[in-house]
């Protein structure tokens, strides 16, 4: 063999070798594309380059992965908020609603003061009204003498001027000189803190909700502590109410959590978002469980170390007579309430217990319900009252 033909055969086996490891260099090199999957989001998407066209190439890569591909979820829609109704618009359609729930009430007594000789018998029928209506046995005395004086004086027997008489002796008795302010005095560095008690079935929590949208629908910025954590569901029940109106709810959610706790932690919370009010609820305790009124007191002590409690309202059935009166007396020893909350006061005749829970705890009626609508609890107003009454 020639040296010439060695010589090409050489040279052609080193190109051969060269490109079979240039081949091998490019292949190796290579990296199959990939989808774009859902461990990012889609705001980590290169500029320029959107979601949807994204899903094109994993199209074509489905063989090599099963990832599923990004997909921002949209926002969920806003939530609707109740708009309460104001003040001056409930004070008026509560009225009517007194009015026409004491109707029996006050053309009874308007009709045995109108009669043409009232005598001892017709005076101990008016009394009984009284009594009746809840008045209370030392007020309906008082008020009868009142009248019996003023009559024999005046000895008139025109109904308007003895409605006018009624009027103005029931108003003494309800006595308008009492402070009925339901919104306690700003302070410059903490929230005022509300407490309301009362026992089950009387609709505290209910009342607390309703509250609630009267001090938003007076501008006031509110926080709710959900403290009764005794009754189930209760938290969640008050929750609902806040989040109706856009007032945040602190509670725990852990069961039979200690109650004193979360009452502190809502007033903390208070001071930290600087609200103007935090209103606490706590459970329906039972006057006779001395256990659970000990544990209304620690509320009360356990909060004190962080902010002073400005109001402790008690909230009472107004269907429930004299019973509610004595439900009162306990409370007042225990938490001194500052005053009183009368529900379904539009279901009963008995408008008096206003005069006997006041005369005998010194304790203002502040508010009151009269239906089952979130907008149907009113500033109590003693001339409104007092009119109501004699309406019809």
């Amino acid at each position: 063999m020639s040296d010439s033909l060695i010589l090409t055969i050489i040279i052609v086996a080193v190109v051969a070798v060269v490109a079979i490891g240039a081949i091998a260099f490019v292949t190796k090199g290579r990296k199959p594309k990939t989808p774009y999957t859902s461990e990012h989001d889609a705001d980590d998407l290169p500029t320029g380059q959107s979601a949807e066209g994204d899903t094109d190439a994993a199209a074509d890569t489905a063989g090599a992965s099963d990832a599923p591909v990004a997909v921002e979820e949209p926002p969920a829609p806003a939530a609707q908020l109740d708009v309460p109704e104001p003040v001056q618009g409930r004070l008026a359609r509560l009225r009517a609603r007194l009015t026409k729930s004491n109707n029996m009430f006050s053309k009874g007594l308007l009709a045995l003061l109108s009669q043409d000789s009232i005598d001892e018998d017709v005076w101990e029928e008016i009394e009984e009204n009284l009594l009746m209506a809840d008045l209370g046995t030392e007020p309906a005395l008082e008020l009868v003498d009142a009248l019996r004086e003023r009559v024999k004086i005046e000895g008139s027997k025109d109904p308007v001027r003895v409605k006018a008489m009624l009027r103005e002796e029931l108003l003494k008795l309800v006595d308008p000189s009492l402070d009925r302010s339901y919104l306690p005095a700003p302070h410059p560095d903490r929230p005022s803190i509300i407490m309301v008690v009362g026992v089950n079935g009387v609709g505290k929590t209910t009342t607390i909700g309703k509250l609630a949208r009267v001090l938003v629908a007076e501008d006031k910025d509110v926080l709710l502590g959900a403290a009764d954590t005794f009754r189930a569901a209760a938290a969640e029940q008050l929750a609902t109410w806040g989040d109706r109106v856009g007032v945040p709810t602190v509670r725990s959610e852990i069961d039979g959590a200690d109650p004193a706790s979360v009452a502190f932690e809502a007033v903390s919370a208070g001071i930290e978002q600087e609200v103007d009010i935090v209103m606490i609820d706590t459970a329906g305790r039972l006057q006779n469980k001395v256990g659970l009124m000990d544990e209304l007191g620690k509320i009360k002590r356990v909060v004190e170390k962080k902010a002073t409690i400005d109001e402790v309202l008690l909230v009472l059935d107004a269907t429930t007579g004299q019973n509610g009166l004595q439900q009162a007396k306990v409370f007042s020893e225990v938490v001194n309430v500052t005053g009183i909350v009368l529900t379904k006061l539009d279901g009963t005749a008995k408008g008096g217990i206003v005069v006997a829970i006041q005369r005998q705890l010194g304790v203002p009626v502040k508010l009151v319900g009269l239906g089952e609508g979130p907008d149907d609890l009113a500033p109590f107003n003693p001339e409104d009252f007092v009119d109501a009454l004699l309406e019809g």
